[in-house]
């Protein structure tokens, strides 16, 4: 029996200033490791802005883009 697979959303933070990549879980996962300022944008902000698969958010300092793990379903 097949168990059905979740979709499960990973965050994508690009550092601009070192090009450096970073994954997060959640939106509010980031700000557990950087501060608005590290990124030029804050939590609220963010979630206003509407990131999606194909709205990412870009400023000066960082991309954040929003996409989904692919996985395949667990086998009982």
């Amino acid at each position: 029996m097949e168990k059905e697979k979740a979709e499960r959303t990973v965050v994508h933070v690009e550092l601009l200033c070192d090009n450096s990549h970073h994954y997060f879980g959640s939106l509010a996962a980031i700000y557990e490791k950087f501060k608005k300022e590290e990124i030029g944008i804050g939590y609220g902000s963010l979630r206003n802005y509407g990131l999606s698969a194909e709205k990412p958010y870009q400023n000066k300092l960082c991309i954040i883009r929003k996409g989904y793990l692919i996985t395949i379903p667990k086998q009982k």
